[in-house]
């Protein structure tokens, strides 16, 4: 069982390399996804500056990992989240944060339930769990337009209806 209070430390030179502290050798994203998947606590830093940099690696195993074999974000999934950016980022990210929070606490809840086993279940609830994003994205979508047509009522806020006056002026011109 990793030790969770102990912090292991990443060191990220200016030529890419990784260094260990807590094993002094040169590592690979691989080595620290194995990190992630033995669930042990570290953090990826810049040699020089010292500045975090857990989350670039972390995203940088995520699109290699979406590079091999059947990727888990479609296209539209992410043109999705990419329009999530601004306004609704914050609910965006906590949604699926509890969501995949709740996927690991059940796969933690099975236990030693075997990989295929897991694998099947996911691929039956594949359609139910799209089915759903759908349907919240659609829901999240109408909040939006209709908090812009609540802004909309006030002339000269700007990005709405009282824009529409300015532009036509401008035409004139």
């Amino acid at each position: 069982m990793p030790d969770r209070n102990h912090v292991r430390l990443i060191k990220k030179y200016a030529n890419r390399r990784l260094y260990d502290t807590q094993t002094s050798t040169h590592i690979t994203l691989s080595d620290i996804r194995k990190l992630v998947i033995q669930e042990e606590s570290f953090q990826v830093v810049d040699a020089k500056t010292g500045e975090d940099l857990t989350r670039s690696i972390l995203l940088q195993i995520i699109q290699e990992a979406e590079s091999d074999g059947e990727p888990i974000f479609s296209s539209e999934m992410l043109k999705g989240i990419i329009r999530f950016y601004g306004p609704f980022q914050g609910m965006l990210g906590s949604y699926l944060d509890k969501s995949i929070q709740a996927v690991v606490d059940i796969q933690a809840q099975t236990g030693q339930q075997s990989s295929q086993a897991w694998n099947d279940f996911m691929h039956s609830q594949i359609p139910t769990m799209q089915k759903l994003m759908g349907q919240y994205v659609e829901q999240s979508k109408q909040l939006y337009l209709n908090t812009q047509n609540l802004f909309g009522m006030f002339p000269g806020f700007p990005g709405t209806a009282g824009r529409g006056d300015k532009d036509k002026d401008d035409d004139k011109s």
